[in-house]
């Protein structure tokens, strides 16, 4: 590494889940992009040094620019900063250039309008079901009893999973990017990974040789008979997309969910605006940008560059922070306000550039039918014990929120 800064992080570990518990480090964010937004963050152990981009135009650049800065290192910091994603090149997260576009066209085509707009009415459906059933039972744990069963449900319709495997792929997804206990640690999210992979190999492998038929084909059927250029798809590229899938599409919008209700909960005068009235879209806009899920991005530099007057070697590794992207003052007037009203709202929760989330209008309508559905059947919200965050140095979130709806 060349051009090293002096170094503000002496005292802290980004890559350590406990940073990020409830602000986190929000704070030294702040700092860094005023003082030094592209910073060095030194090696730690077995674990190699990175750097760590913090303002929002900065990481809107590393987001945009895949030929600089590629994903095939690894797209998070556990991957990244150790061996690498064995996935590389074969899952959209972790590949770049054609074979990257070439399987979002693939997918597209699962993805059009109509059906999307037969998945938001059983969403909608759903979520006003399960809020019904919540508030007569005068509450209970938000993120068990509501939250998780909305965008699971969403992304598996989409995929094709069966009814009576969808508790199975809960479960594991809760564990393969974080934890709810801390001593859980790195072989729960392992066992996690591999339970999830080897479901959708079995379940892949059931549909190879039969053709898409009916009006909505399912996303494995489309990829398993599928071909890019002419070149099929391998069933080992089918499951580990349907793996990034589903963490995709349940994770983040679960996590929203549930850190948007303790939003509503610690400002009540947004719940009570919101009771009123107030139009969905910058709603769910602001919702996205104040709990940010997924807190980084992980990139490789491909070639020698510099960003924001910093030097950077081809190889070193880039760690940019969504969560830090999203509360710069330079973007977001009064950014630590939760202003459900909030426009413009440029927001990177969804990342920015080629490798933008393509199910975001599916969460988008996911959070948005829970919180109209909310509006519709409660009008106290309060909670009746402490949230419990997730560990991960990945996402960002809790695990539980018990409240009282009436």
């Amino acid at each position: 590494m060349t051009g090293h800064a002096p170094d503000p992080m002496t005292e802290i570990d980004l890559a350590d889940p406990l940073t990020h518990i409830g602000d986190g480090a929000l704070p030294l964010f702040q700092r860094l992009r005023r003082e030094q937004p592209v910073a060095w963050h030194p090696p730690r152990g077995a674990r190699r040094g990175f750097w760590s981009v913090t303002r929002y135009a900065d990481v809107v650049a590393v987001c945009r620019d895949a030929d600089t800065f590629g994903s095939t290192g690894g797209n998070v910091m556990d991957t990244l900063l150790h061996s690498g994603d064995s996935a590389a090149g074969r899952m959209l997260a972790v590949s770049d250039g054609p074979r990257h576009a070439g399987v979002r066209r693939l997918l597209w085509q699962g993805l059009t309008p109509n059906r999307l707009a037969a998945v938001s009415d059983r969403i909608r459906a759903r979520s006003r079901a399960l809020i019904h059933r919540a508030r007569r039972a005068g509450g209970g744990d938000f993120a068990r009893d509501v939250a998780a069963h909305i965008p699971l449900q969403g992304i598996c319709d989409l995929l094709g999973v069966p009814e009576r495997d969808r508790p199975f792929i809960l479960e594991h997804t809760s564990s393969a990017l974080s934890s709810v206990r801390l001593a859980a640690g790195d072989a729960a999210a392992r066992n996690a990974k591999g339970q999830l992979l080897l479901y959708f190999a079995k379940l892949a492998g059931t549909r190879l040789g039969r053709p898409p038929e009916g009006e909505y084909p399912d996303l494995i059927t489309l990829m398993v008979n599928g071909d890019i250029d002419g070149e099929p798809i391998s069933l080992d590229e089918v499951v580990l997309n349907c793996y990034s899938l589903i963490m995709g599409g349940d994770e983040t919008a679960r996590l929203a969910m549930i850190g948007g209700v303790q939003a509503m909960i610690q400002h009540p005068d947004q719940w009570r605006s919101w009771r009123d009235g107030l139009p969905v879209e910058p709603a769910v806009q602001e919702i996205l940008r104040w709990t940010t899920p997924a807190i980084h991005v992980g990139r490789t530099a491909m070639v020698p560059t510099t960003l924001a007057g910093q030097v950077i070697d081809a190889g070193d590794a880039v760690v940019a922070w969504l969560n830090s992207a999203n509360n710069d003052e330079t973007e977001f007037p009064e950014p630590g306000r939760f202003d459900l009203t909030r426009s413009p709202n440029r927001h990177l929760s969804f990342l920015y550039g080629s490798h933008f989330c393509i199910g975001a209008h599916l969460a988008r309508v996911e959070i948005g039918s829970l919180f109209e559905a909310l509006r519709e059947e409660v009008t106290t919200l309060t909670r009746t014990g402490p949230p419990v965050p997730i560990y991960s140095s990945f996402l960002h979130g809790f695990s539980s929120l018990p409240v009282r709806l009436a």
